[in-house]
């Protein structure tokens, strides 16, 4: 069975909260699992000292290239992340389709990614509508002091 993962990711990707905020952000996303029939293993945060590729896992199957429009193998993007880690300091990478030189940011993946560094993330979470609402994020967002947007991934 492969875990899923809420990740929600300030839009700066830069961008950090206070340590109170953070607490008080995975406080708010935990109680929205709260309901009976709801559930969610874990609800935390994590700070990162280098900006570090949000992923989302399994889901994403297809990275177009934002220069050319073709298609970017997931091999390499997978070999350049084994190869560099998944902290940066610079975003920009040479693709294998056209040779220019892009922001790792400004690839077209099928599901979202991101880059950040910081994150909430909820582990396996439950309930009738998985993903949060625009409402949701926005009280994530009001909570942190900067707008987020999630991340959906599964391993």
């Amino acid at each position: 069975m492969s875990d899923g993962y809420i990740r929600l990711i300030p839009t700066d990707l830069n961008w950090q909260p206070t340590p109170e905020a953070a607490t008080a952000a995975v406080a708010y996303v935990a109680r929205l699992f709260a309901d009976p029939g709801d559930s969610v293993e874990q609800v935390d945060h994590e700070f990162y000292d280098r900006v570090t590729l949000i992923d989302a896992g399994e889901n994403t199957t297809r990275i177009t290239c934002s220069r050319c429009d073709g298609d970017v193998d997931l091999e390499w993007f997978h070999d350049l992340i084994e190869e560099q880690g998944e902290s940066f300091d610079d975003l920009a990478v040479t693709v294998p389709c056209c040779g220019a030189v892009v922001p790792l940011d400004s690839l077209r993946y099928d599901w979202p990614v991101g880059f950040a560094r910081f994150e909430v993330t909820a582990l396996n979470a439950t309930r009738a509508r998985y993903e949060l609402a625009d409402r949701e994020l926005a009280d994530v967002a009001t909570l942190l002091g900067h707008p987020v947007t999630q991340i959906l991934a599964h391993y």
